[in-house]
């Protein structure tokens, strides 16, 4: 049985701006507009943020990957990468030297070499007196002059404990070396120490 509106009744309704269908039901137009508009709107907004994240993407590229990267200490104490395989503990300067070092080759994984330094995880790295100059954290105090300028062996920009028993403490002439030179040059017959005490006190090794 059909509900039947009065002539009053439908007028009030249209006023209202609710149409009333044959049959007497109504329809809310303004209100299924409103929500298709919201749904528009939000659309517009996912594609603007998807549109985004795709120019800097395009722009900057994809971060590298290297926040999995796990230090360890090598049996020599010093500063190492853990292999995925979560036992090998490789030195610091074995990545991304080019040579597969870890079981399934993980120090030159592409994630962290595409852009060394900036790609490698910083406990791998250490920086020179020289701020634009890097070298492996496994070779600051290693005794080898490796930044150029001994900043890696030197204070103040490195505090190094004294020399290692197979080291004597000297003024190297040689370039290599900074404080210390290897107890094998000890007497033989070349003077790599500006006060020859590499010839004249260094026991040798």
């Amino acid at each position: 049985m059909n509900k039947i509106f009065a002539q009053g009744d439908v007028n009030l309704k249209a006023a209202a701006g609710t149409r009333v269908l044959p049959g007497g039901k109504a329809n809310c137009s303004p209100c299924c507009s409103r929500r298709g508009a919201c749904l528009s709107l939000f659309l517009l907004l996912l594609l603007a943020t998807l549109a985004a994240l795709i120019t800097l993407v395009v722009i900057f590229g994809l971060p590298p990957r290297t926040s999995g990267a796990q230090a360890c200490v090598t049996l020599t104490n010093r500063t190492g990468f853990l292999c995925h395989d979560q036992r090998s503990c490789i030195p610091a300067s074995r990545v991304c030297d080019g040579l597969r070092t870890c079981p399934h080759g993980d120090d030159e994984d592409e994630s962290l070499c595409q852009d060394v330094p900036q790609s490698l995880p910083s406990f791998l790295l250490a920086h020179c007196g020289d701020r634009a100059s890097w070298i492996y954290s496994d070779q600051k105090c290693d005794g080898i002059n490796n930044c150029g300028d001994c900043s890696d062996e030197l204070s103040p920009v490195t505090a190094c404990p004294p020399c290692d028993p197979g080291w004597w403490h000297c003024s190297p002439t040689v370039f290599q070396y900074c404080s210390c030179i290897p107890r094998t040059l000890c007497q033989d017959h070349v003077q790599h120490c500006s006060d020859w005490s590499d010839e004249y006190s260094c026991p040798g090794p």
